[in-house]
């Protein structure tokens, strides 16, 4: 169409948007209205004048006329169709014109956006498709270009729903069927299943982690490699990026559909967990005197340092001294879940805690999450189904806060730390396994040369106490648990549980749901070894956290079970222990825990 023409005397066209294979779009005044304000103007040509065709067309375009309505009507981040007709064989949609541009000015090549940035706009292109999806309606070709940013209010606006490209896409195959051309979507944007015809609502999902993944990569999705084994993409070595974030974006862009957030709603409540920063506490003044180091002026830790600040030596100043041990606070909000005896989740309540960052070497971050004192029961009932002696008898412990790790530590970790990775199945976001009792308080010794802090392993009770974050059911879930919530052995059943997944390898870390104090995979994926020696019961027992000795000198506990393990076996109370210290299976791994402190 040229400029200057006028469609049903209504709508004069201004100049023209672009030019696709699914039809052309123009900038045009709807002369009716007072002042001529701007539209949208749709042009789509069937490729085919067969009537079958032509018909097909027709029906496509009038449902998808209506949906259009609905969802415009319903979310002011969807253009509002103003109006649609035909004329002869063409048709055209005309939509309210958002004054703005689309996000690819944002990601040029090779710019990288922080991850903040990245939250932000991912959180964006969710709360659009949203209304999409709550009307069981599929995008179908979420890019950048179709992601506008409006400028009167910053707001991401989706626009160019692919549905409507099917009506320039039909044709008729050689049976006289009519078909589809080409699968409606962009490459590197667009899933496997898309591309076969079978698009799912977490096939937008799929296309709005892959533009997240372009802004913290800078990298377009075509120049990212893929694992040859699972089909999933590479990028985290591209990127800095936190492991929380990490793995949002890696379940959104799973190479298998049913691992994917199911739809918008979903993905939105995961991605309200990702780091709110919180203000660094301010330098502390240099001074001659005696000083008490306190790594948070709010809230005092235990086991509190004092330094004599003279006694450093060197030109290093001792606030930079300070800076350099004080770690990074950030509060975390996520998004738990409780389920029924049935397995089915009865409600998502959400939470926060305190977390610490720190670099340990070549890029790789370590995440403690600071676990609240409290007094909790130990041991389970003898009512409890599953129950073995040594989980009794029940008696209380009282537990002072201290800092756990917010995920079995992994072979990224375990590398930066040892130079090496012992595992079976191999993943820098994987737990790292096949460490033994004395390989992993190796590892919390370096650890603690490295960062001046005082790592270990957990305590029995510091263990159980962190697993069942307040809950006193058997999983910290609550009855029973499933594989969707759990990597273990789940084609077999605790309570009333359907049967589901038993994957017979460990997944990354921090892609099921956690507990109430924000830890991930306390129960399955990798046993976790505790610092206590071993002993049959509780009788006699500590009532404190201190580690429990004078037992079994040769058994080490391990906690939580496996990914091999029965549900039976994940249960917040399940104790088990090796026979010997220096075993090497590719089930059991460890995080660490540190008291808050600061060793010099």
């Amino acid at each position: 169409m040229q400029s200057g023409q006028i469609l049903r005397n209504h709508y004069k066209i201004i100049k023209s948007l672009g030019h696709g294979g699914f039809g052309d779009t123009y900038l045009a005044q709807d002369l009716d209205l007072p002042g001529n304000p701007k539209c949208v103007v749709k042009h789509l040509k069937p490729k085919s004048l067969d009537p079958i065709v032509l018909n097909t067309a027709r029906k496509l375009f009038e449902r998808e006329a209506d949906t259009l309505y609905k969802l415009g009507n319903d979310s002011d981040q969807i253009p509002r169709l103003f109006a649609h007709f035909r004329e002869g064989r063409e048709f055209f949609l005309v939509q309210e014109y958002i004054e703005g541009q689309d996000i690819s000015r944002e990601l040029t090549p090779g710019k990288k956006l922080s991850e903040s940035e990245t939250i932000a706009l991912v959180k964006g292109i969710l709360e659009a498709l949203t209304v999409a999806h709550e009307n069981n309606v599929i995008h179908r070709d979420i890019k950048p270009q179709n992601l506008m940013r409006r400028s009167s209010d910053n707001k991401i606006v989706l626009i160019d729903f692919g549905a409507v490209k099917e009506i320039d896409a039909l044709t008729t195959n050689q049976q006289g069927a009519t078909t589809l051309t080409v699968a409606v979507g962009t490459p590197g944007y667009m899933p496997s299943e898309q591309s076969n015809g079978k698009p799912k609502l977490s096939s937008d999902i799929y296309a709005v982690g892959m533009v997240g993944i372009r802004a913290l990569t800078g990298k377009d999705p075509h120049n990212l490699l893929t694992d040859s084994k699972t089909g999933n993409v590479i990028w985290r070595n591209e990127a800095e990026v936190s492991n929380h974030l990490a793995n949002i974006l890696d379940k959104m862009v799973h190479e298998y559909f049913p691992q994917r957030y199911e739809n918008a709603m979903e993905a939105l409540d995961v991605l309200q967990e990702a780091t709110v920063k919180v203000n660094p506490p301010k330098p502390i003044q240099t001074s001659t005197a005696k000083r008490t180091v306190n790594l948070n002026p709010s809230q005092p830790l235990p086991n509190q340092n004092i330094i004599e600040l003279g006694g450093l030596g060197g030109s290093q100043s001792v606030e930079g001294f300070l800076n350099q041990k004080r770690p990074k606070i950030s509060i975390e909000i996520f998004t738990t879940v409780t389920v029924s005896r049935r397995g089915e989740i009865m409600s998502r309540p959400q939470g926060q805690a305190e977390v610490t960052t720190e670099n340990i070497g070549n890029g790789v971050s370590l995440e403690m999450v600071k676990i609240p004192g409290g007094r909790f029961l130990m041991g389970s009932p003898d009512t409890e189904a599953g129950r073995q002696s040594s989980e009794g008898p029940q008696h209380y412990v009282d537990v002072p806060e201290f800092f756990m790790g917010k995920y079995a530590v992994t072979q990224g970790q375990w590398e930066a730390v040892m130079g090496n990775n012992p595992s079976y199945f191999k993943g820098a976001s994987r737990p790292v396994e096949k460490v033994s009792w004395y390989d992993a308080t190796k590892f919390c010794q370096k650890l603690s040369q490295i960062t001046g802090k005082k790592y270990s392993l957990p305590s029995e009770s510091q263990w159980e106490y962190a697993c069942r974050a307040g809950t006193t059911t058997p999983f910290y879930f609550g009855e029973t648990i499933t594989s969707e919530l759990v990597n273990h052995r789940g084609n077999d059943t605790y309570a009333d549980a359907p049967k589901g997944i038993y994957r017979k390898e460990t997944t990354d870390v921090g892609i099921f749901p956690p507990n109430a104090f924000g830890l991930y995979d306390m129960h399955g994926n990798v046993c976790e070894w505790c610092a206590d020696e071993w002993h049959d019961n509780y009788d006699g027992a500590p009532t404190g956290e201190s580690v429990w000795l004078d037992g079994n000198k040769e058994r080490s506990l391990l906690r939580g079970g496996s990914w091999a393990d029965f549900p039976v076996n994940c249960r917040c109370a399940v104790r088990d222990f090796y026979s010997r210290r220096d075993v090497h299976y590719n089930t059991s791994g460890f995080r660490v825990v540190w008291d808050g402190g600061i060793t010099f």
